[in-house]
């Protein structure tokens, strides 16, 4: 691919960005980070191929095996599509809520996006718990519980991966239960975008939450099965704020020290 004298400009400006003193982030993050900014700016779409990881690595001053590392990550959460022999393209759209356009424009590491996109999973999750508390049926109370007891044992015993999968399967387990198709898609694609500024900023990182996160579970579950809306929704609130307080702790204390 030939730069433009416009994406040189753009190039210019993102190897630019001054890291803040104490900031203990490894390259591959930042570089990552530079490669979401280089996206947006040149406002490239869904399929359109991107400079190739050696122009990449000239532009930003960087070394080739740290744009490949970066590029892995940006591979794992869906943002880049890398093609043997083709090269680097923007992740096609695989959203049904159109995950290509809310990709677009949101940046993982971005404090403000973060919160924002907390205050729309406030909104959703909310009315998703506050449905399912009427309309849940045995099948899938069981199915959350399941869930909250995985993400549980995730905690007790360590295992990140396994405390994500029951987090992930408990919160998409009440959207289920809403009864209601967009909910269920715009919380999935919600939790996609919140996993891609855990894997970027936090490195999959449980945080200091985990164990309040369990009692949360349990009394946002306990509402749904009492079918008492207003409760499950409050606990839910209780839940997601909490969870933003832990992120803005960790990312703030990641990028600033």
């Amino acid at each position: 691919m030939r730069l433009t004298d416009r994406a040189r400009c753009i190039l210019e400006q993102v190897e630019s960005v001054s890291v803040p003193a104490g900031s203990y982030r490894p390259g591959y993050e930042l570089v990552a980070e530079q490669i979401l900014q280089l996206i947006a700016e040149l406002e490239l779409r869904p399929g359109d191929r991107m400079p190739t990881e050696n122009e990449l690595a000239a532009q930003l001053g960087s070394s080739r095996t740290m744009v490949r590392e970066a590029v892995k990550i940006l591979s794992a959460i869906g943002r880049v599509r890398a093609h043997k022999g083709r090269g680097l393209y923007v992740a096609d759209d695989d959203g049904m809520l159109g995950s290509g356009r809310w990709g677009g424009f949101f940046h993982p590491t971005d404090l403000d996006h973060v919160y924002m996109l907390f205050e729309f999973r406030r909104v959703q999750e909310t009315a998703a718990s506050r449905l399912a508390a009427t309309h849940a049926t045995p099948g899938e109370l069981r199915s959350i519980e399941t869930a909250a007891e995985t993400c549980r044992q995730g905690y007790l015993s360590g295992q990140a991966t396994l405390f994500d999968r029951g987090d992930d399967d408990f919160h998409l387990g009440i959207a289920a239960a809403s009864h209601n198709h967009f909910l269920v898609a715009s919380v999935r694609e919600a939790r996609r975008l919140q996993r891609q500024s855990t894997v970027i900023g936090l490195h999959g990182t449980v945080g200091g939450h985990a164990a309040e996160a369990i009692e949360e579970h349990a009394a946002i579950y306990q509402a749904i099965r009492d079918g008492d809306a207003e409760a499950a929704a409050q606990a839910t609130a209780v839940h997601l704020d909490k969870t933003l307080d832990d992120y803005r702790r960790e990312i703030q204390r990641r990028v600033f020290g």
